[in-house]
């Protein structure tokens, strides 16, 4: 066996890499939030609250796992949220659509959901099944990255279908006679 690399990272630079990928997730959290209210407006906020509440379910999840918050786990956690906002984006376009062809706003709304589960469930399951993976076959950092994706999946589904629908449908059901800003 040869060894091709080795690297060891002390304590210092292990912890400005643990710090630095923190304030990268509070600057893209940040920029999306922005994007979120800015192209969506109301459904924009509703995107943004589920999108919270799923970051505060997968750390809730981690901690009762008892998992140690590193560099990948926070990758893991950057990459949840790029996948909670494309689910988010997904379903409000296909509503735009399908306000165009319906007059009927509440079947547009639920019409919208519909169709882009498909999509959603796809991409998330075909993550998940990556992250089964890497968890089976990687070790250490690779493992911790695959439980924080894996959970991620699973608590950015609950709050899309459940907890942004809700909000959502509550707020188009008392506007159905108003122009639905989306």
């Amino acid at each position: 066996m040869n060894i091709i690399e080795e690297s060891s990272v002390g304590p210092d630079l292990g912890k400005d890499s643990i710090k630095a990928g923190i304030i990268s997730l509070i600057v893209g959290f940040s920029l999306v939030v922005v994007f979120m209210i800015y192209k969506y407006r109301i459904f924009g906020l509703i995107a943004n609250f589920a999108l919270i509440t799923n970051l505060f379910l997968l750390v809730g999840v981690l901690t009762l796992f008892g998992a140690t918050l590193t560099l990948p786990g926070i990758a893991g956690i950057i990459l949840t949220v790029g996948m909670a906002v494309d689910a988010n984006v997904l379903i409000f376009e296909r509503i735009k659509e399908e306000i165009k062809r319906e007059n009927n706003k509440i079947l547009a709304f639920d019409s919208g959901y519909v169709k882009s589960r498909t999509a959603i469930i796809d991409a998330n399951i075909t993550t998940l099944i990556a992250a089964v993976i890497l968890f089976l076959m990687g070790s250490g950092p690779v493992k911790g990255f695959s439980v924080t994706l894996g959970i991620g999946i699973i608590t950015t589904l609950f709050t899309v279908y459940f907890i942004a629908r809700l909000l959502s449908s509550i707020y188009v059901k008392s506007n159905k006679d108003k122009e639905i800003f989306l």
